[in-house]
């Protein structure tokens, strides 16, 4: 927009040496050959900047630095900050020599003194449009977002109130606050703190222990190589893959390929429903399996015959239940699933309320089963007519929960038969091929089954539906109960 071009700048005035940027001294400085003279050129935070500076440049020309300049320089910086902008101060200052090798150099703070201030300048680096919703998402779901920066803190504050991150009683703290709090002192107020400005690496550090001291788990995002020690320490290590540099990369647990606070969110989400079909499949299998064996366990203490052979119960284990198992795992992510507040560190997988499940749903199957078994046993005195009542019983029952096992909440209607496609197919190819076993003279052979007549498959179907209905009662129920205590309470698959 000015017109000048890097390169002829650089051929005009020549780089002669560069001190890089240091988030301690928060400036950089190149020195450059302009008209046969070395000249410093620096840049940094206008508060550090405006204390190395005793001139200022105006168009009368070089003129002596006033307090009455610098408190102007510091109300415009504050006006752009407001404004969510980043400010730099530039400034520049003749040298009278200058030797680049290490012996002669001149120091930093030779080089980076009586400087004259050129102007500010304001840098518009607006979030981007999916962060808002995303930190939104995050306050749902009972994560807390914590903005840890080098920005002069009105600058932090402007673009956290932009994101919708700070909230009643929320604080806004500045590094040179923060050196200032023990580390007692720090933990007792971690919590309120939203925002954190003009930081250093150790001052990141203290803010991950002080969340972890609180039992808390830590995510902490980076790019630098100054954020190395802070995604070490913190609980999950999480490194941009553009912007970020290898050493900060190396020391992540994570990497965010597209460098979006977004992408972090989705992997939240993603965890979290793996997590929950993980319980759901696992909550399948072991409810089928308890079942399974009480079946066997209660038959022999009756002295009853084996209601299940040995290849219907294989037949069961690896395509009743196996196949709707390979479903469940792959159920679709609950959209309420960023509504639920986090599990706590200490929770398991095998609780209490998970075995009670899983105990119910097996005494429930058993029961259809040995109902089943019993009534052809006695009715007709046929082992073969028992068997074959009770293996189709624990079929269809099995069949028909694996709808119900995809949320312990939502019912059936709810959640919906056809939003997972796979399991409907599954079960629909499952009831098929358990017609074939009763059918097919083959199959009536290996599995020791035959064939079975309209009336027996209806009644089947609606003893084998029992287990699943019950279940479903008692989510209403609950729902319901829940309903009366928290009207405006939101539902979601857990």
């Amino acid at each position: 927009k000015g017109g000048l071009l890097r390169g002829a700048i650089e051929s005009e005035m020549p780089r002669l040496h560069t001190i890089p940027f240091d988030s301690d001294r928060k400036r950089m400085t190149v020195i450059r050959r302009r008209d046969k003279q070395p000249w410093a050129f620096a840049k940094g935070a206008p508060e550090m900047m405006l204390e190395r500076c005793t001139h200022i440049r105006t168009d009368r020309g070089v003129e002596a630095l006033t307090e009455s300049d610098r408190a102007r320089m510091s109300e415009a910086c504050a006006l752009m900050a407001n404004e969510a902008l980043r400010v730099l101060a530039l400034a520049e200052r003749q040298l009278e020599t200058f030797a680049s090798s290490a012996e002669t150099a001149p120091s930093n703070d030779e080089v980076e003194q009586k400087l004259t201030l050129l102007g500010l300048i304001g840098l518009q680096d607006p979030p981007r449009a999916e962060a808002r919703e995303a930190i939104a998402r995050c306050k749902r779901a009972g994560i807390r977002t914590v903005m840890i920066t080098g920005d002069h803190p009105d600058t932090a504050r402007a673009i956290a109130r932009e994101l919708g991150m700070l909230d009643r009683g929320d604080d806004v703290l500045a590094g040179v606050e923060l050196e200032r709090l023990s580390d007692e002192a720090l933990g007792r107020r971690v919590q309120q703190i939203a925002v954190y400005a003009r930081v250093t690496a150790e001052h990141k550090l203290r803010i991950v222990r002080a969340w972890k001291a609180r039992g808390a788990v830590v995510a902490m995002t980076g790019d630098g190589v100054n954020d190395a020690p802070a995604l070490k320490e913190a609980s999950i290590g999480v490194a941009m893959g553009i912007s970020g540099t290898e050493v900060t990369k190396e020391a992540a647990d994570l990497i965010i390929a597209d460098d979006n606070f977004a992408s972090i969110v989705a992997a939240v989400e993603e965890g979290r429903g793996i997590y929950d079909n993980i319980a759901k499949t696992l909550g399948y299998l072991l409810a089928g399996n308890s079942g399974e064996l009480a079946v066997m366990l209660i038959a022999g203490l009756v002295g009853w015959p084996l209601p299940l052979l040995p290849i219907q119960l294989l037949w069961i284990n690896l395509v009743t239940d196996g196949l709707p198992a390979l479903a469940l795992a792959t159920d679709p992510i609950d959209p309420g699933v960023l509504t639920r507040p986090p599990r706590r560190q200490d929770a398991q997988l095998i609780d209490r309320a998970f075995l009670q499940r899983i105990a119910l749903t097996g005494v429930l199957t058993a029961g259809v089963a040995l109902i089943a078994f019993a009534y052809e046993f006695y009715a007709d005195n046929s082992i073969q007519d028992a068997r074959n009542a009770a293996f189709s019983a624990v079929v269809i029952a099995e069949l028909l929960r694996a709808f119900g096992a995809r949320s312990e909440v939502l019912t059936v209607v709810q959640v919906g038969i056809f939003s997972n496609m796979r399991l409907f197919v599954v079960v629909a190819v499952s009831f098929a091929l358990q017609l074939l076993i009763h059918h097919l003279p083959v199959l009536e052979t290996v599995f020791g089954t035959e064939p079975i007549s309209l009336t027996q498959c209806v009644a089947w179907v609606v003893l084998g539906s029992v287990p699943l209905m019950t279940l479903e009662v008692i989510k209403f129920l609950r729902q319901s109960r829940l309903a009366l205590l928290h009207p405006t309470e939101g539902r979601s698959l857990t």
